[in-house]
């Protein structure tokens, strides 16, 4: 029984019987209840005699027409509607309601607390145009789709095409009838209707003019800064058009941000959506602006690759993500105001990879997705960040120049196609006149991360006698890869650390000798990867590792200090750290950090070696540490700053009392706006400690009486550590359905806290009962918020590893499931490990 999934072969097989569709789509969005009117006619051509089937889930059909002839609608099984007999030229007409979503996948409807107002959005990645619309649902039978919308005519209704005239109806309704898309796969077709407030510019540039458009609910309005958006979206636009010398390829861009939304955001061509957290209504740092700028590039690299050019399979899921990856941090430095977008990729995104890869659940950059679960599951840091690393490794390699030429050549041959990875490496073989099968073998097609290690010789003078880069793998993924990286020496000078002189080479096999640093004086550290240019895991030197503890915050640049910060993060995790090391360099040089993505995540991972990776016996002791390490950059931070704000939030985690927090919420901090998601921060603090009861919650929910409102209500309740907390927080993420998507998450993260040991202990069996069934009862997206939030770690112990062992040891569950549970296990194995040397 296939249910919604479909396997590699199946949409072989289908591709190898029709073609030439066309897609003619009447939605009415004006029906009582749960469900939308939705009429399909599919016209398209076969091979005679043959059979195959559609895809659409949770309809109820009126009927199926077949060229004419009325099928039964018995045809309609198990989500696909059987047909065959098919002829040389072939319409199909389908019939029914379809249901609306509120897990994100398919067609969202949201009423807004704030207002009443409603809002819809489809979700369409990986497989769900198939909840809206009966569909070939697979990237390589493209299609031109014409969308006809009945809707309440007073609202706004965003598709693909450029939105047009309404012709009013009775009732208060009107229908909206769009020209044709131009020729797309079913994945990036796009519909969103309801209350949105709009915004309209226009971009002029060497290839015409792009009409913008810009989209967020009712109840954001006043914290709409459409302004930087648009400059964003120009920027890109200008860059991008040069870079490809193409003009963008979908007339009108449109960006809407839509509440309730399960990923950062969605390539729909010429209708991007995007999360509305995005739009601020508190309070932010400078890496919010920069994560939000390079979502936008992000998604707008993907115009060109992925949408107009589109993989054949979701094979070459990987190609779509890490280049769009790679591109919107290129396009960052080259045309945005964040010129420093590869430390921030260094400090955040890139950390994501570098854990993803050492799970047990690694692949290859480019995976074998045999059907869509495992595409689902797939969506990772290996995806996106390592993939988009090895292209940053590639353009080192040939070129940027060559790069970029074999781009326009790709994007010219195979516009409004389907490609594969082969086509890519040809036209970029070709422009740079490098063979590249062997990069991609070694590259793309092995899983796990190399470590590159310094190891040399001098003399009585200081200077290298000897210099060679030692390259190790692991025992389970051996494979020792060609590196393109720099080697930067660092001195101190004036107090700062300077890089003093800088290297390039290729790095080959176990060991390569660098004579170019032969004769050259030792430095205070040596850097290998300076300026980040491969993917791999860097130790330093015992003395540049000196040099480090007593002064990471004294690089000049922030690049190189990224890449040491990721290097004593990992050897933490790895257990050749101690968690109170660590602590000790984060306290000490994140104060002056400039990059605020790395102030971020350093005071998160401050936390997690506090927390996780520290023994019962000395965890009391750090923890008081830490927290007071934290209070005093709070005090001393540049009222009004963006440290502030940074230290202000990880104060409200590392609290182990309430008295610090109920300061900072009676105004204790000069400068510090306690906003309304401040205040969520610091009472989801208090939560978590005991000190914030349901009533207290719930007074506060008063105050804000919004969306954000309710999903920050619901995980604060779900942080206290009362077992009839913890087993309404269950009930809501793991047994009803109906809890919004959002608001599962907020609960799930908020389930599983450290210190909360005793209240939790119930919760191991009943996760790994819930493991075996919960992707087949509630679906990938649910089953991942709650197994990868709902998972034992944050209190490890060797009898949950043992459970946890015994249950992957006989367990019936879905892969998927089955992958969330390893990570997990892995996570647990190395906190232990850890406890083991602290």
């Amino acid at each position: 029984m296939p249910g919604t999934n479909l396997t590699r072969e199946e949409a072989r097989q289908r591709a190898a019987v029709v073609s030439d569709a066309a897609y003619d789509i009447a939605l009415d969005l004006t029906l009582e209840g749960e469900r939308f009117g939705s009429i399909t006619t599919l016209t398209f051509a076969a091979q005679p005699g043959s059979s195959t089937f559609v895809d659409l889930v949770d309809a109820e059909l009126e009927s199926i027409t077949l060229n004419g002839r009325e099928l039964d609608l018995s045809a309609y099984s198990d989500q696909r509607i059987a047909i065959d007999g098919l002829e040389a030229h072939n319409e199909l007409v389908v019939t029914g309601t379809c249901l609306y979503s509120h897990s994100g996948e398919g067609l969202h409807r949201f009423v807004d607390p704030a207002d009443d107002r409603v809002y819809l959005y489809t979700q369409f990645e990986v497989p769900d145009a198939r909840r809206v619309f009966a569909t070939f649902e697979q990237p390589d039978l493209k299609a031109q789709f014409t969308f006809h919308v009945t809707a309440p005519s007073h609202w706004k209704v965003v598709s693909n095409s450029p939105t047009p005239e309404p012709i009013v109806l009775d009732g208060g309704a009107a229908v909206w009838h769009f020209e044709p898309t131009k020729t797309m796969s079913t994945y990036i077709t796009a519909l969103v209707a309801g209350d949105y407030h709009e915004v309209r510019d226009t971009y002029a540039g060497e290839y015409g003019q792009i009409p913008l458009g810009v989209f967020c609910r009712q109840s954001l309005v006043p914290y709409l800064d459409a302004d930087d958006i648009l400059l964003i979206t120009k920027q890109g636009f200008e860059f991008f058009e040069g870079a490809f010398q193409m003009g963008y390829p979908f007339g009108k861009y449109d960006q809407l941000f839509v509440p309730e939304y399960n990923m950062g955001a969605m390539e729909n061509a010429g209708c991007v959506t995007f999360r509305d957290e995005m739009i601020f209504r508190s309070r932010q740092t400078v890496s919010a602006y920069e994560q939000r700028a390079n979502t936008i590039l992000h998604e707008m690299a993907h115009m060109w690759f992925g949408d107009l050019v589109t993989m054949k399979w979701w094979d070459d899921l990987w190609l779509n993500e890490s280049f769009a990856e790679f591109a919107a941090h290129h396009s960052s430095v080259k045309a945005t105001r964040f010129t420093d977008a590869w430390t921030g990729f260094t400090n955040n995104r890139k950390n994501w990879a570098y854990r993803q890869d050492q799970l047990p659940t690694t692949h290859p950059i480019a995976a074998d997705n045999y059907d869509l679960h495992a595409v689902e599951a797939n969506f990772d840091g290996i995806t996106y960040a390592k993939g988009a690393s090895a292209l940053k490794q590639l353009v080192a390699w040939v070129g940027e120049e060559d790069f970029f030429a074999g781009l326009r050549s790709y994007f010219s041959k195979y516009a409004y196609g389907n490609t594969e990875l082969k086509d890519l490496l040809a036209e970029l073989s070709g422009a740079s006149g490098r063979e590249l099968d062997s990069w991609a073998a070694e590259w793309l097609q092995t899983s796990g991360v190399n470590t590159l290690r310094a190891d040399f010789d001098v003399d009585d003078a200081g200077a290298f006698t000897r210099f060679e880069v030692e390259q190790t793998a692991t025992e389970e993924y051996p494979t020792l890869r060609r590196h393109r990286i720099a080697i930067g020496l660092y001195n101190r000078e004036g107090g700062r650390l300077v890089r003093t002189d800088r290297i390039e080479t290729d790095v080959r096999g176990e060991r390569t000798e660098i004579t170019e640093l032969v004769g050259k004086a030792r430095p205070d550290l040596i850097l290998l990867n300076d300026d980040d240019l491969t993917y791999a895991k860097i130790r330093l030197d015992e003395g540049s590792f000196q040099t480090l503890l007593s002064g990471i915050g004294s690089f000049a640049d922030s690049l190189p200090r990224a890449l040491c910060w990721g290097s004593a993060w990992d050897m933490t995790r790895d257990a050749e750290l101690p968690s109170a090391s660590f602590v000790d360099l984060v306290l000490a040089g994140v104060g002056t950090e400039t990059d605020l993505t790395a102030v971020s995540s350093l005071l998160r991972q401050g936390k997690s070696a506090v927390s996780l990776f520290t023994s019962d016996e000395k965890r009391p002791e750090l923890a008081a540490r830490w927290e007071a390490g934290v209070a005093d950059l709070l005090v001393n931070a540049e009222p009004g700053s963006d440290h502030q704000l940074a230290f202000a939030r990880a104060l409200a985690s590392a609290a182990t009392s309430p008295k610090l927090l109920r300061d900072l919420l009676d105004g204790w901090i000069s400068g510090l706006e306690i906003d309304a998601d401040l205040r969520w921060t610091l009472i989801s603090g208090l939560a978590k400690l005991g000190d914030a009861d349901e009533a207290e919650i719930d007074a506060e929910l008063e105050r804000d009486n919004t969306s954000q409102g309710r999903e920050h209500a619901a995980g604060a309740k779900a942080l206290r550590p009362t077992p009839e907390a913890k087993a309404e927080a269950w009930r809501r993420v793991v047994e009803d359905a109906s809890t919004p998507n959002e608001t599962r998450r907020q609960i799930a993260s908020g389930f599983q806290v450290s210190g909360q040991a005793e209240v939790l202990a119930p919760y191991v069996d009943k996760y790994l009962e819930m493991a075996e069934t919960v992707i087949d009862e509630m679906g990938v997206w649910i089953g991942q918020v709650a197994l990868i939030n709902l998972f034992p770690l944050p209190n490890p112990t060797s009898e949950t590893l043992a459970k946890v062992d015994a249950w992957l040891a006989g367990t019936q569950a879905p892969a998927a499931a089955k992958r969330y549970v390893m990570e997990g296990r892995d996570d647990l194995r190395r906190a232990l490990a850890a406890r083991e040397i602290n």
